[in-house]
């Protein structure tokens, strides 16, 4: 029996349109899938925070202190911080520090000294870095000094037990004493910094010197040396043992040039 023509002619019409639909149907579909991840895409790029300017905080606060009685009665306070602003790029850091003195009941030291670093890409093994400090001293009569500038740091050993980083910065400082004429000068400023363990960190030795000429006259020239001996008594908790010594040149006719002291404390924090 032979199958009328107009039934094949509507079959092949209806073959026709379902192929065009179920095309339209898979492109409809590969449409919507492009969009559809699109949008998460987007969504993903807007919901996602830019990373942090400062991933981690470190902080110690630290009481010092040295007491004599007799012959000559003497007290003496330091009070400092050491606070640090670590991120990917950038570190800030600030050591501020209060010195209160008494001999034989006459004021001698009441002394404060306030820093910030600011170090671009710390964690490389060379960085650069920008400072500012500002400082007054009883002891030697130092209305205020200001000190700005910028430099090159560089890590030479970087480990667990031991890390040991070097400095150097152009500095303009600017001190004001009660007598004498305001001293301006710039200065390059040499710093070596280190911190050391001993015994699977039951004993820290930690040190940090100051050489710092001025570069327009030699003689005028400035030294500051801390050794400090710590032995931690947990995660929080640090005695601490501490040998600073300062040199100046420049100073009025009743001052010394240099000026040494040991003090004893405690200090806390997570640093």
């Amino acid at each position: 029996m032979k199958t009328p023509a107009y039934l094949i002619r509507h079959t092949a019409f209806l073959l026709f349109c379902i192929s065009g639909w179920a095309q339209g149907q898979q492109t409809s579909g590969t449409t919507s899938v492009t969009r559809a991840d699109s949008v998460a895409a987007k969504l993903d790029s807007v919901s996602k925070p830019p990373p942090p300017l400062f991933d981690t905080i470190r902080y110690r606060f630290i009481g010092d202190g040295n007491f004599t009685s007799g012959n000559v009665n003497r007290s003496l306070m330091v009070l400092r911080a050491e606070l640090t602003f670590s991120g990917p790029a950038i570190n800030i850091a600030t050591n501020p520090r209060f010195t209160y003195g008494k001999q034989n009941g006459f004021l001698a030291e009441r002394d404060s000294y306030v820093d910030v670093f600011v170090d671009i890409f710390k964690k490389s093994r060379t960085y650069m870095f920008g400072l500012g400090a500002l400082e007054t001293s009883n002891l030697r009569r130092i209305v205020l000094r200001v000190m700005g500038g910028a430099g090159v740091g560089y890590r030479l050993i970087e480990g667990t037990a031991n890390n040991l980083t070097l400095t150097n910065a152009i500095l303009y400082e600017s001190t004001d004493f009660r007598e004498i004429a305001t001293v301006t000068t710039a200065r390059n400023s040499f710093r070596v910094k280190g911190k050391h363990s001993i015994l699977q960190d039951k004993i820290r030795i930690n040190h940090i010197t100051f050489i710092q000429p001025a570069l327009n006259d030699l003689s005028n020239l400035r030294w500051n040396t801390i050794f400090t001996f710590e032995l931690p008594l947990n995660k929080w908790v640090t005695l601490r043992t501490s040998f600073e010594n300062s040199y100046e040149s420049v100073v009025e006719a009743t001052r010394k040039r240099n000026d040494s002291r040991i003090t004893f404390g405690v200090s806390v924090g997570n640093k």
